[in-house]
């Protein structure tokens, strides 16, 4: 096992379905599908690897933890349906794979709630992904008695976070000083 091949796999993998000549959806409809006729959508199919990938580690996985929790977050902030789908059940993953380690997941939830917050303010993020987010990780945990409380506070703790931050960058283009004001003192 070489972590340095491994990281380097996973980050190039993630800088390259986040470039921005792939956002088909930036595109006007007609370049859009011309470009899915010809070539798909190349991101759905790295990201099905990466996530391949992912589950081969094994006991491998918490050398990522909390390293690959941003570029994992990055990927599936792509407004991608199926790649969401593909992809967010990593992170239940990552939270398993770190308590039965530490008995807790303190590290992947602080380093995602450090990174979600820079996401949503950069455009990322949506309601679909919010409420994806949620049922996945509910439906993972519901597997796992044991831990599901914890997932459950964590899946609410995330969820209001990025209600708050999606609020604030609506509100951020708002002429309306107090709208704005009231919807920083929230995410506060």
């Amino acid at each position: 096992f070489n972590l340095q091949l491994w990281n380097n796999y996973f980050h190039l993998a993630v800088a390259f379905i986040t470039q921005d000549s792939l956002q088909l959806e930036n595109f006007s409809h007609a370049k859009y599908n011309k470009i899915q006729n010809k070539y798909g959508d190349m991101r759905r199919l790295i990201g099905f690897d990466i996530r391949d990938m992912w589950y081969k580690l094994g006991q491998n996985k918490i050398c990522f933890i909390p390293g690959m929790v941003g570029p994992i977050l990055e990927m599936t902030l792509i407004p991608e349906v199926e790649l969401r789908k593909a992809t967010i059940p990593i992170f239940f993953d990552m939270m398993l794979c770190e308590y039965q380690r530490t008995g807790e997941f303190k590290k992947f939830e602080n380093e995602i709630i450090l990174k979600l917050d820079h996401e949503v303010e950069g455009g990322r993020g949506d309601e679909h992904y919010m409420q994806l987010f949620e049922s996945i990780l509910t439906e993972c945990a519901c597997q796992y008695p044991g831990i599901f409380n914890l997932v459950e506070s964590f899946v609410s703790l995330v969820k209001g976070l990025l209600e708050k931050l999606l609020d604030y960058r609506t509100v951020m283009s708002d002429e309306s000083k107090d709208n704005r004001m009231s919807c920083t003192v929230n995410l506060l």
